[in-house]
């Protein structure tokens, strides 16, 4: 389960396309923030993702994004051409292809791996889905596979590219929002060959003319409340801000808890959609395990910030990121227990405090967290001013790699402070 929300340019407050997304999966599922460099490759050398090893290309771009602590691929990120992408969850019905294949994480990585572009890296997806299909476990190591839909965008524009297994339709999109269902009608752009006859063929498309993506594929025994309400209240937070969106109001509305606001409460029951919100704690089906916020400036200029979170992002903080810098090793740290420098499990750890009582410690952390915020964008401001004056990119990697690692270590440190504190 998933949220994601994409801003262009001429919605936001400063002209540059706004994209971010919430993680949603297991509760306790470490997410570190993992960053790959770019790379060239001898022909014939292959890749091993998650479940399948595939050819690998000649060149691959920088990349960085949360990747579920093993899985080979990323479920959101960005790469060094301002693209960014990821995937969310939705219900075909068509089943899941029982041989392994590509998980839709795999398919985010390699996208921004190879692709330049929106347009380009949606096509490097869909060409992959056709060539490889989707298949194995994706909810956890021992668990099922899903179909999936992505998000995607860069400075120039943005897509919506929906699957059922080998098949897929896209449509560009402005301002708007993705959630757990297929929500394409016949407004889709472009898509695979065999979209409409194979719909035909299983009878689930008798009309006549252009094919309704989401009344043709949609499973209608998965309950629409899970996603529909999340999908409406972020679009109607994005529509309240348009033309004023920027990083501060997208990661308000990661932070949604619906009519609570900015402090989850319990109470609500899994058969209401009131239980489901885009700040996800709705165990036992989901919860939001980590965050991205990513300004994706008009002329690609350098360096831009990437902002992202590790748990539920009401008691988290987002943290300003560079691809063009080295990220600290504990973003990057993490497995299925506790342990070592991980940053994910400091933030779980705190999570798991607040939401002890979080009508009451949500605005405490909050509060506490406020001062860090202010500071960390007035040195993340004063480190960009000098990276941009540096004479070379290595100067600008190690400025930048300097403030990040200050940065997550304040950070941790007021964190650690916290879970003393709500202990």
């Amino acid at each position: 389960m998933c949220d994601a929300l994409v801003a262009l340019g001429e919605h936001t407050a400063n002209g540059a396309t706004i994209f971010a997304k919430n993680s949603d999966r297991k509760p306790g599922e470490c997410q570190p923030f993992v960053q790959h460099p770019a790379a060239a490759y001898a022909p014939g050398c292959r890749v091993r993702c998650t479940h399948l090893e595939i050819p690998q290309v000649a060149e691959t771009y920088r990349v960085m994004g949360h990747s579920p602590w093993w899985v080979w691929g990323f479920e959101h990120g960005v790469n060094e051409h301002a693209v960014a992408c990821g995937n969310l969850t939705v219900f075909s019905k068509e089943p899941i292809e029982a041989t392994p294949g590509l998980i839709g994480m795999d398919l985010v990585r390699l996208g921004l791996e190879r692709g330049r572009t929106a347009r380009e890296t949606l096509e490097i997806i869909a060409g992959l889905i056709e060539t490889h299909g989707q298949g194995g476990p994706a909810l956890a190591p021992d668990g099922t596979g899903y179909h999936n839909a992505f998000q995607i965008a860069d400075p120039e524009e943005a897509w919506i590219l929906e699957t059922s297994n080998r098949r897929w339709a896209a449509r560009r999109v402005q301002l708007g929002a993705c959630s757990n269902h297929m929500s394409l009608g016949r407004n889709w752009e472009i898509a695979s060959t065999d979209l409409e006859s194979f719909a035909r063929g299983e009878g689930w498309w008798e009309r006549d003319g252009r094919i309704d993506v989401a009344d043709a594929y949609r499973n209608p025994h998965v309950p629409p409340h899970i996603s529909e309400g999340r999908q409406r209240a972020a679009s109607q937070r994005l529509a309240e801000s348009d033309g004023a969106l920027d990083v501060t109001r997208m990661q308000a509305i990661l932070r949604d808890h619906g009519d609570r606001g900015a402090a989850w409460g319990p109470g609500t029951d899994p058969a209401e959609e009131a239980h489901f919100t885009v700040c996800a704690h709705s165990e036992p089906i989901h919860r939001t395990t980590a965050s991205l916020v990513a300004e994706l400036p008009a002329a690609r200029q350098r360096p831009w910030p990437v902002w992202i979170g590790f748990d539920t992002p009401c008691s988290s903080i987002f943290l300003p990121v560079y691809v063009d810098g080295l990220i600290p090793a504990e973003l990057a740290e993490g497995g299925p227990q506790p342990g070592g420098e991980s940053a994910w499990w400091v933030f779980h750890a705190l999570g798991e405090r607040v939401a002890r009582d979080a009508s009451t410690r949500t605005p405490l952390v909050r509060r506490a967290f406020e001062p860090l915020e202010i500071k960390l964008e007035a040195d993340r401001l004063d480190a960009e001013a000098r990276a941009m004056e540096a004479p070379n990119q290595d100067e600008r990697a190690r400025i930048l790699s300097e403030f990040m690692a200050r940065a997550l270590s304040e950070t941790l440190e007021r964190t650690r402070e916290l879970i003393d504190r709500l202990s």
